[in-house]
Parts: structure tokens; sequence; C-alpha cells
């Protein structure tokens, strides 16, 4: 009876130990993500040359039709211009972030075509070795050129020659405080950034950070070479500054607008979607926004209602479409409005308003723009964001004529920006280094 009790007991461990063998060798494999755009960039040098520049006026053109209208808000902008669909003149008074001078013609730009020269300028001296520390020194080294020469005999004896040089002095020195305390420690760079204008998560990365997306093989590099010179960010703002730039090198590859908006739900090497309780804000931001513009074409509205009734829809003079597309227009706005952001040059609000004017547009570039500048808020920057974004899908050869025609003329004649040499520039020192030219 004992020798059967013990040959059971013997085959229930050996049952046991083998149930536990079996269970420990199970071990379900976890997805690998593949990259959103596997290949490196591949163009011939005249392609090259059409984007780049395509980015750079696109962008250009962004900011100058928004140049006469930033921070106004949209029912602002109707009672002046009823609806923007080209240049107006720069009729502002000068500031270091807008123009260096007051009431500049139509085409003239702001800071955001000036830190895209300022940029190429970075290119060209760091080349191979692009990093912050390198972007802090070239933005310190900047700021105490321009700095060191407010005792110059010329300012001595010329009030008006001290308050232009003022005015280039003024635009860097936010930025370079930063960057001087960047390049001294952790300690001191952590309290410069938490002042930078304020303190407020602004969108400082996304003046510069969309030029990267030019120069680097694929979007997901663009996005880790953007995030890591963002060193005026704070948060999720350092998230967008990356993907704006992974936006404009996608930009670089296809003609699909879907493709390129999908890049803030793909691309993510920091793993923010990974964040506790929020999530990944620019992800919601972008699927909510989206999610708007559809639910805006669901609007119908009928082109026969009587006088009364179209009141209610008042068309603002020059919009070039009919009631239906006013309505969805109007919807998205009243939509983006509700969730305006208190802090003007909140990078969430740009991010949001950028995705709304590139979804509702689908592609097209005038109808993005005239969009996004129509808004109002922070126009110009929106605007020179999602100009290098559509520029650098549709190369300069496919933006129109005579926008593209005079915003060169006018950045090269009055501001001293000449954007095709800033495209030779790119094309012939940098990029054959870091794409596939053939």
């Amino acid at each position: 009876m004992k020798y059967n009790f013990f040959i059971i007991a013997l085959l229930l461990s050996v049952i046991i130990l083998s149930c536990k063998d079996r269970k420990a060798d199970i071990d379900i494999p976890e997805p690998k993500k593949s990259a959103y755009a596997q290949d490196s960039l591949i163009l011939n040098k005249e392609e090259l040359y059409d984007k780049i520049l395509g980015a750079l006026v696109g962008s250009a053109i962004g900011d100058a039709m928004g140049a006469s209208t930033e921070m106004w808000h949209r029912s602002d902008i109707q009672h002046k211009y009823g609806y923007i669909t080209g240049l107006t003149p720069a009729e502002r008074i000068q500031s270091p972030e807008g123009t260096w001078e007051h009431n500049l013609n139509a085409g003239a730009t702001t800071d955001d075509t000036r830190w895209k020269y300022f940029m190429v300028s970075y290119f060209d001296t760091y080349s191979h070795e692009l990093d912050a520390k390198h972007f802090a020194k070239f933005i310190t080294d900047y700021y105490q050129s321009i700095a060191s020469r407010l005792g110059d005999k010329e300012i001595l004896a010329s009030p008006d020659a001290l308050d232009a040089r003022l005015e280039k002095v003024d635009w860097i020195k936010e930025w370079a405080r930063v960057a001087l305390a960047y390049q001294k420690g952790t300690e001191e760079y952590l309290e410069a950034q938490n002042r930078f204008y304020g303190g407020e998560m602004s969108c400082a990365g996304m003046l510069y950070t969309p030029m990267f997306g030019l120069i680097e093989p694929n979007p997901e590099t663009a996005y880790l070479k953007a995030y890591k010179h963002s060193i005026f960010d704070l948060g999720y703002a350092k998230d967008i500054s990356g993907l704006v730039a992974a936006m404009t090198q996608m930009a670089m590859r296809t003609t699909d607008i879907d493709s390129i908006l999908n890049t803030a739900i793909f691309i993510d090497p920091m793993r923010y979607q990974d964040s506790r309780l929020v999530g990944r804000i620019s992800y919601n931001t972008a699927n909510a926004t989206r999610k708007y513009v559809n639910l805006s074409r669901e609007i119908m509205i009928s082109d026969s209602l009587t006088l009364t009734d179209s009141l209610e829809i008042k068309i603002p003079d020059h919009f070039n479409g009919s009631k239906t597309d006013w309505a969805q227009q109007e919807f998205v706005y009243a939509l983006l409005e509700k969730d305006e952001k208190a802090i003007p040059f909140h990078a969430g609000e740009i991010w949001q308003i950028m995705i709304a004017g590139l979804a509702y547009g689908e592609g097209d570039f005038v109808k993005s723009i005239q969009f996004i500048v129509n808004y109002g808020r922070d126009n110009d920057t929106v605007a020179a964001v999602a100009g290098m974004i559509l520029g650098a899908k549709d190369g300069y050869s496919n933006l129109p004529l005579e926008l593209r025609t005079e915003v060169l003329r006018v950045n090269k004649e009055q501001l001293g920006i000449d954007l095709e040499e800033l495209a030779s520039r790119m094309v012939g020192t940098m990029l054959p280094e870091t794409v596939n030219v053939n």
C-alpha cells in the first residue's frame, strides 16, 4: 500500500514538474515596429533643389501672407481685408520678432523666415557636427558678434543706427540667454530654459526644426535631430518640434497628404505614447483636429437660401467658394477657437491650427495657407511651418507663380534674404553627404 502511494506521488510530481516546464517554455514574441519610411531619400540634384527651394519659398509665402495680421482675430481680418487670398502689405510697427522696419511691401517676412536664413548658416558652419552643443555655441557667437558692435563709431554718431542694431540684439537675446546657460551646466540651463519667453511651452523649436527635414535621410532621423536641437522647448513642445521636422522630411518623399499627416501617429522614437495618464498630447490633438475637419464635410448649405437666412452665413469678400464651403470652414474655425489657449505662442495651439489647415486643404497649397492665415492668431508662424511642409511636397516649380515670384523678389531686394542662394548652398554643401543624390 505504501509502495503504491509512493508511486502515485512520484507520478504526480513528474506531471506537475513537466507542466511547469512546459509553461516556462511559452514566450509569446513582442511585436517589432517597422520604420515608417525605411529607405533613405533618393533624388537627383534638380529635384532636390526644386524641393528645397519649394520648402524655403513655401514657408516664406506663409510667413508673408500672415505678416500683416499676426495675432489678429479672424473677425478683424474680415473687417479690413475680407478674405485674404494673397500677399498684403506688411503694415505693422517694427519689432524684434516681426519685421525690422515699419510698414514694408507685400511679400516681406518676419522672424520665421529669418530663422531659415540663420539655420543655413549654421549648417554651413558645422556641416557634419550638427548637435545641440554646437547649435548653442553658434547662437551665442552670433549674439556676441552683434552685441559687441553696439559701441561702433557709426552708432555713437547716429541714434538711428543704434535702433537698427538694437533690433537685432533684441531678437536673439532671449535665445542667447538659454544657449549660454546650456553651455555652462545643467542647473544654469534649466533655470534659463524655464524663464524663456516667460516660461511658456512656446513654439520656439517650430521656427527652425522643420529645416532638419530637408537634410535628413528619413522621418525618424529628422525627428531625432530636431528633438535634440529643441533646447528652448519644454515638455510636449519638444515632441512637436520633432514632428514638424519629420513631416517635412516625409513631404520630401511623397505628395500624399495623409501619409504626411500620419507622421504624427507613427513617428514616436521618444515613446511619448507611453506617458501615464495624459498619453501623447501631439497625437491626441492631431487626431481630434482631423475629426473636426471630417465632421465639417458633412455640412451642406443650399445656395438658394433666402436673403434673411444667408445673413447668418455671411461670406467675407474675396472668398472663392460656395456657402457650403464657408460654412464648413467656419465650423472648423469655431472648434479651433473653442480649444484656443490663453497664451498666443502656445506650441499646442500652433500645432493644432497647422494640422487643421493641412487636413482642410487636403494637400492644396493655396487652400491650406488661406485657411490658416484667415483664422488669425499666430498665423504667420503656423503658415510658415505649413508652407515649408507643402513646399517640400510640391517643389518650387509647382507653387503659385505670382506668390513665389513676388516673395523671392521682396525678400532678396528689401530684406537681403536670397532664398534661391540659400537653396543652392544647402544642395551644394550639405545634402550630398546626407541624402542619396543621383
